[in-house]
């Protein structure tokens, strides 16, 4: 006599379809952005006030030309000091980073959690047709995750058929 399956009939199950999770879903749109001529105090400020970290540079016609941190902000500070200059009198060109890794809108999310990963930034900016269209930080990727709790997490896999 064979063995019998005391599991019973097994119903089929359907993998759930892969749930495409892109940045331009999560990112933030309602930017606070930084111009090229306000001073380093102004920015210092409105970090304070606003909560954040850093910000995106841009010019009139709402092209990306750089990114101001907090980092930036304290080098000006501490040269500042050393050579008894005031605040006021420097400003965000001469202090923001121009070299700006920029992410694909169309990105899926855990692909720019390793960027995240690999590049050590905080914050990405997203550039579309040459105009600065939003930002994504790592808060936002960690908040994508948890909308996928008790779902499938691995977004690209592709069915075998």
């Amino acid at each position: 006599m064979g063995i019998k399956s005391f599991q019973g009939s097994r119903k089929q199950q359907n993998a759930a379809a892969p749930i495409a999770l892109k940045v331009r879903d999560y990112m933030t749109t309602s930017l606070i952005t930084f111009k090229p001529e306000q001073s380093v105090q102004e920015v210092v400020e409105a970090l304070i006030k606003n909560k954040i970290s850093g910000g995106p540079v841009v010019n009139d016609r709402q092209e990306l030309v750089g990114i101001i941190s907090e980092g930036d902000c304290l080098k000006q500070l501490s040269e500042s000091r050393y050579y008894n200059m005031p605040l006021e009198h420097d400003n965000v060109e001469k202090r923001m980073a121009r070299d700006v890794e920029t992410i694909d809108g169309n990105m899926d999310v855990f692909d720019a959690a390793n960027k995240f990963l690999k590049s050590k930034r905080r914050r990405f900016p997203i550039v579309e047709n040459g105009k600065l269209v939003g930002q994504i930080s790592q808060k936002d990727i960690l908040k994508a995750a948890l909308q996928l709790k008790g779902q499938n997490w691995n977004s690209t896999v592709k069915s075998s058929s």
